[in-house]
């Protein structure tokens, strides 16, 4: 028979301390240690303080925000034989070294989950009836209560009601409303709430200086906002990076690391949007792709985004991101360069295309056709002329909200004439568009007389101002106003005329971009072609009332032919027709004349064979 035997090697050594996670390790043992429940850790201690404590507590709320944590900082507390005076445990007496040491008589902890039966019930409240060794109370902490089965509440009532005056009960749960009412009035419920992230970044900071980790301040951030308000999240995820980084977790690591979309690519496609370059926002949809993000991820976060540039439009509201300083200075400068009426008409193709993601067949062109709708709302005006900043004569301070449009190079002029009339385009500080006025702005010196005429043949408006405000060489801010009201009044006019083939190739594309937005609207507008009186008037047929009052998708529907048709003097009446009932044939006779319809034939079959059909 072989003998074995074990050697020990010298330079072995096992090392005596064992790595601990986080959420372990920096878990809070006294009140002020919890993060982010200051209003639930004041009441307690003043309930402590006061000697007005409940018979049984429910602490209800997210996961990872600190219920089991209170509940044995309460039990801990509550049994201490020398609190401090702040209320809190003083951690040398025999009842707090006892629960320090997982050794303590007199606080239990049961996990519902795995002992929810009525007989698990009945030696809990066996138990009871014993009194405190050491302590005044004896706690019994109840983790996931709502996983108890109904037969169980009831076996719990009595006890939880009327318990004996040395007995404390502290339940937790994520779910309330699973629990019956019957224990709820039976307890003194507290709601915790989630974690900001602010609270929670503060915290990862200073677990980071104990643990001798250089971290930048928006890695937490991400961190923080990838926890979703749970502390205990976010102390994992943190334990995730120190393996993947080391001692030093940046920015680049934790969103490489935890799949995150960078905001470069939301801010650079929102500076593309905002110059209309489609091109520039599917290239980088394509690259977004190719990294193996979800198309809907990245359209929620274009949401986000969006709605991060609406509240940084104002000082007081922009203290709603929780983002970094440097960030929230970010978005308040791209926040500048964007219109409030663009920013609710981005959020609002943003929900569309979220909306209906789930049940669109190509989702990706789902995605391409909301961002190209987005660059919509920033193209110019197809009836205006290019702009060109350049020959704009004013300050560079006033550069910003008027622009000269590009013309072409003047002919030498003598010093005697006026020079040839410049149109300015106005940026309105509303939308953040450059609008065209449709009279020109005419550059006048004094004491000259015209020579020379515009290209056009009409003679040039001539705004009324005081001696004063005309410079040579110069423009008048009064005169810009006049004509910039009077773009705003006087739109321009266009009727340009179409056929009805025009009509209905333009009809159908729109009807099948419509698809998968509002699948009804655009069957309506393929079941019946539309009519026109060869004006401004299309009429369009519909054989339900609902598409009768579907007001939004025919204002856009109207919008997308004046563009398309370059006419914005036309109209649409829709007008409720009966849909064609078909004739059902039920005797052999009609089954018979409904077959001949379709094939001949058969008729003369029947004729030389002198059949007849059954009645």
């Amino acid at each position: 028979m072989p003998y074995f035997v074990l050697l020990k090697s010298k330079n072995l050594e096992i090392p005596m301390d064992q790595f601990i996670v986080s959420a372990r390790k920096y878990r809070p043992a006294t009140f002020d240690m919890v993060v982010g429940q200051q209003a639930i850790t004041s009441t307690l201690k003043n309930a402590i303080r006061n000697n007005i404590l409940a018979q049984a507590f429910l602490f209800t709320g997210p996961r990872g925000v600190g219920k089991t944590t209170c509940a044995r900082i309460l039990a801990k507390t509550i049994n201490c034989l020398n609190p401090t005076a702040d209320m809190e445990a003083c951690d040398q007496c025999e009842s707090c070294v006892s629960f320090r040491n997982s050794a303590s008589f007199n606080i239990h902890e049961l996990d519902a989950a795995s002992n929810n039966s009525v007989d698990d019930i009945r030696n809990l409240v066996d138990q009871v009836r014993i009194p405190p060794q050491v302590g005044k109370y004896k706690i019994y902490i109840i983790d996931e209560v709502h996983m108890l089965s109904s037969q169980a509440f009831n076996a719990f009532l009595k006890t939880l009601e009327e318990p004996p005056s040395y007995a404390k009960f502290i339940l937790a749960t994520t779910e309330k409303h699973k629990i019956i009412p019957t224990i709820l009035s039976r307890c003194q419920i507290f709601d915790f709430k989630r974690i900001t992230v602010e609270d929670i970044v503060k915290q990862l900071q200073y677990v980071a200086e104990k643990e001798g980790v250089k971290a930048e301040y928006d890695a937490l951030t991400i961190i923080a906002q990838k926890a979703d308000g749970a502390m205990r999240d976010a102390l994992s995820i943190f334990d995730q990076m120190l393996s993947f980084s080391g001692n030093e977790i940046t920015y680049r690591s934790v969103i490489d690391n935890l799949n995150v979309l960078d905001y470069e690519y939301y801010f650079k496609i929102t500076d593309a949007v905002l110059t209309a370059d489609s091109t520039a926002v599917l290239m980088m949809l394509n690259e977004i792709i190719d990294n193996g993000f979800d198309p809907q991820d990245f359209i929620t976060g274009l949401g986000s985004h969006f709605r991060s540039l609406l509240v940084s439009r104002d000082a007081e509201t922009i203290q709603l991101l929780e983002t970094s300083q440097n960030l929230r200075d970010r978005y308040a400068a791209q926040a500048m360069r964007c219109g409030r009426n663009f920013l609710l008409s981005a959020l609002e193709l943003q929900n569309q295309c979220d909306l209906n993601y789930v049940r669109s067949s190509n989702k990706r062109l789902l995605v391409e056709l909301a961002l190209l709708q987005m660059c919509a709302l920033n193209e110019p005006s197809h009836s205006a002329p290019p702009l060109n900043p350049t020959q704009v004569g004013l300050p560079s301070g006033n550069q910003a909200n008027v622009t000269n449009t590009s013309r072409p190079p003047a002919q030498t002029m003598p010093k005697s004439s006026a020079p040839t009339p410049t149109v300015l385009a106005v940026q309105n500080p509303e939308t953040g568009q450059i609008q065209t006025p449709p009279s020109p702005v005419t550059i006048k010196e004094q004491n000259v007389a015209p020579t020379a005429q515009p290209q056009t043949g009409k003679e040039l408006p001539k705004p009324a101002t005081s001696p004063s405000r005309q410079k040579v060489g110069t423009l008048s801010i009064h005169d810009i106003a006049v004509d910039y009201h009077a773009a705003e009044q006087k739109p321009v006019f266009r009727d340009k005329p179409f056929d009805q083939e025009t009509l209905i190739k333009i009809w159908n594309a729109y009807a099948d971009t419509r698809q998968n937005v509002s699948p009804s609207f655009a069957n309506a507008m393929r079941r019946h072609q539309p009519e026109t009186d060869g004006k401004t008037k299309i009429i369009f047929k519909a054989e339900s009332s609902l598409i009768a009052s579907d007001k939004e998708n025919q204002a856009q529907l109207l919008g997308f032919l004046k563009k398309e048709l370059d006419n914005n003097q036309i109209s649409i009446e829709i007008q409720i027709v009966d849909a064609p009932v078909e004739k059902i044939a039920y005797t052999d006779s009609e089954k018979f004349e409904k077959m001949a319809e379709l094939r001949p034939e058969l008729r003369l079959l029947r004729d030389q064979l002198e059949l007849e059909t059954e009645l």
